[in-house]
């Protein structure tokens, strides 16, 4: 048979009216003096956390906004950029030891906090509405298929759930929404509502991104309160919108300061993937273009010398001979091997069939010349 295990007692703060007083001493007054300095501690300890707390989602945000300038600065050729590339570079070394420093001082303040004994202000918390389960199970790490795969299976099922909450404005109504539907508070929804914010920003419907992305960070701040609590996230939204909604200006500071960063590593996200398609479109439309030697006609074209584009622009066969027979024989070698690779020039095309076989193709490569040019 199983006992329970009473050592979490252990640390419990005696509350004051159990204390033996002298006779002499004001009793209810000594208690009273004792519990407001008691709580004048937890409030002090609370305040520190929340500094650094914000000290860390600043840093954050720098260290960001730095990345996203180094990353400008190194496509640059210049010599100001590059001094410039440098400047930023020191800058970004500081700002990770400064994060990975608040970070330290976070994990501590929370192992403080943990090993604090309970007492009655601690203990007299009210409770939730509903009861869940709100401690997570121990178990192993679980695999990226298995996190893909849990993904995909929750998407599948509570998609229409997740982007109605991304679309809520208000927070009564948010904390309406995941009390009625709590399964909703946990980090398949916050992946699901980065990558809604993501395919908006893709499709230029910037308002609507902004709105989903201040609901991703609403789930992103419950998760990590949840976690600094070590507790089940269901068990603790409630508490995060009751400090929201108190107009707690640091803790406010923090959600915008967040919410401003996510949503310009959402504009940066969405640029390279747009970025990436249209080099993908650029390089399909490139295959479908190079001759039979594997060389685009385009490139082919704009390499030429000026004489030899003008008699493809005048489809003018007399003046092409008369060029190629002044100009050096190696050069002109070169020059119609590449336009024979890219099919710019069809060898052998004597007859009106082979012409007429010999139009399209130069036809279709003046076509996408001009559509080069007018981009």
């Amino acid at each position: 048979m199983s006992r329970i295990d009473y050592s979490v007692w252990d640390h419990i703060e005696v509350s004051d009216d159990e204390d033996d007083t002298h006779p002499n001493i004001d009793t209810p007054s000594l208690f009273r003096w004792r519990h407001q300095a008691r709580v004048e501690r937890m409030e002090e300890f609370e305040k520190k956390g929340e500094e650094m707390n914000k000290s860390l989602l600043d840093c954050r945000r720098k260290l960001a906004e730095t990345q996203k300038k180094l990353q400008q600065l190194s496509v640059a050729a210049s010599d100001d950029a590059k001094a410039e590339l440098s400047k930023i570079q020191a800058e970004e070394k500081k700002l990770k030891k400064e994060e990975r420093d608040w970070a330290k001082r976070m994990d501590e303040h929370r192992r403080e906090e943990k090993k604090m004994p309970w007492n009655v202000d601690t203990l007299s918390r009210d409770g939730f509405s509903k009861s869940v389960v709100n401690v997570k199970a121990e178990g192993g790490e679980e695999t990226e298929e298995e996190k893909e795969q849990k993904h995909k299976t929750f998407v599948e099922k509570y998609e229409k759930q997740i982007k109605h909450f991304g679309m809520l404005r208000r927070w009564d109504d948010s904390q309406k929404y995941l009390s009625d539907n709590p399964h909703l508070v946990c980090e398949e929804t916050a992946n699901y509502l980065v990558i809604m914010c993501i395919d908006l920003e893709v499709e230029e419907k910037h308002a609507l991104m902004e709105q989903v992305a201040h609901q991703t960070i609403v789930m992103q701040f419950i998760l990590e309160l949840a976690k600094s609590l070590k507790v089940d996230p269901r068990g603790c939204f409630r508490q995060f919108f009751a400090k929201i909604k108190t107009a707690d200006q640091q803790y406010q500071d923090a959600f915008n300061d967040e919410l401003e960063s996510f949503k310009e590593r959402v504009r940066g996200r969405a640029k390279i993937r747009i970025e990436k398609a249209m080099k993908e479109l650029e390089e399909e439309e490139r295959e479908k273009r190079l001759g039979p030697g594997g060389l685009d006609p385009v490139e082919v074209y704009e390499s030429l010398p000026l004489e030899m584009q003008k008699c493809f622009d005048e489809k003018d066969i007399q003046l092409l001979q008369d060029v190629i027979s002044k100009m050096d024989p190696t050069e002109a070698k070169h020059h119609m091997k590449r336009c024979i690779d890219s099919g710019l020039w069809v060898p052998n095309a004597k007859g009106d069939d082979d012409t007429k076989d010999e139009e399209p193709t130069y036809e279709e490569v003046k076509q996408v010349q001009e559509e080069t040019k007018k981009e």
